[in-house]
């Protein structure tokens, strides 16, 4: 199994930037790629930005394309969204996951951390 922790949310005005964090523990070993979602209230939980964890191939939904950069940190099980511009839309609780590699889903989810962004 594997342990993912998050931190780095809070809350900003409009045009501000936060950088999340997450921290892999446990079984990472077959990691295909580590993603980041978020889920509004009311909405459905959406796609936002993955990472290859050998390549370092990069994948952002256009919502955020441009203002999220989607990293690795010198510790492979970490994993950051550096996030500029953000707008009052950017406002969800989001998640980090961890897709192994030979499955097609994210199959594991930390607890999520909370981003208001106020106008």
């Amino acid at each position: 199994q594997v342990q993912l922790v998050e931190s780095g949310g809070g809350s900003v005005q409009a045009g501000g930037s936060l950088r999340l964090s997450c921290v892999a523990s446990g079984r990472t070993f077959s990691t295909y790629a580590m993603g980041w979602f978020r889920q509004a209230p009311g909405k459905e939980r959406e796609f936002l930005a993955s990472i290859t964890w050998t390549e370092g191939r990069t994948d952002y939904a256009p919502s955020v394309k441009g203002r999220f950069t989607v990293s690795r940190g010198n510790a492979r099980s970490t994993m950051f969204l550096q996030m500029n511009s953000l707008k009052p839309d950017d406002t969800g609780v989001y998640y980090c996951a961890t897709r192994y590699r030979g499955r097609a889903e994210f199959d594991y989810w930390g607890q999520g951390t909370q981003v208001t962004v106020s106008s």
